[in-house]
């Protein structure tokens, strides 16, 4: 596969992540039940704003903020084996990087808080706060592509979820799935290739 940028989802893709929000969600459906199907795997990849519109009343909106802020501000933020390793591929190799994550504002301080060094492996990083559609609307791609001043189908979009395959395949970019969250051959679908981990990738420049 041949790429002139990189357009990076955050969890499960760079850092390992998904599973503890899994734990969560599930544990916030327990509390306000919203009858949504597999909840914790229907909303990864979407917004705060847009996973807050499930629930009827803003006490109930505002305990699920209050308790998310709590876990993500004790949150731990490890990172994927590989990945840092090709995003410092990508730079040495003059390729142009983004990060599109759902994640807000207050999670994003977090996580340069930790690991400062991480962020400033990509030139643009678009979050909640600079999109109005969530994915799977694949405007996040869009924007973070124009930023970059590439077009979207040069550019190739790494994610682990449902959502986020399904936006990026709908900003015209090449798709590859992490299968860290989702079994290989859930993704394969909704992928122009998938792998276990960052070591299986073979990428040209």
């Amino acid at each position: 596969m041949r790429l002139k940028a990189a357009l990076f989802d955050l969890d499960g893709v760079i850092i390992d992540s998904e599973k503890l929000y899994t734990v969560f969600w599930n544990d916030i459906e327990q509390m306000y039940p919203t009858g949504i199907p597999d909840y914790a795997v229907a909303i990864k990849g979407t917004t705060l704003p847009e996973i807050l519109s499930h629930y009827p009343t803003e006490d109930i909106k505002q305990d699920i903020t209050r308790r998310l802020y709590e876990f993500q501000d004790n949150m731990r933020f490890p990172l994927i084996d590989g990945a840092v390793a090709f995003l410092e591929k990508l730079r040495a190799n003059g390729i142009p990087r983004a990060l599109v994550t759902s994640s807000d504002a207050r999670k994003m301080r977090c996580l340069k808080s930790q690991l400062p060094e991480l962020l400033e492996l990509f030139d643009v990083v678009i979050d909640a706060s600079k999109v109005t559609r969530s994915k799977p609307d694949p405007q996040g791609y869009l924007i973070a592509a124009e930023a970059l001043g590439v077009k979207p189908e040069d550019c190739v979009v790494f994610e682990d979820s449902i959502n986020g395959l399904k936006a990026g395949r709908a900003s015209g970019a090449g798709v590859v799935a992490l299968a860290t969250t989702y079994p290989a051959e859930t993704l394969a679908p909704l992928a122009d290739k998938v792998i276990e981990s960052w070591a299986q990738l073979d990428i040209e420049f």
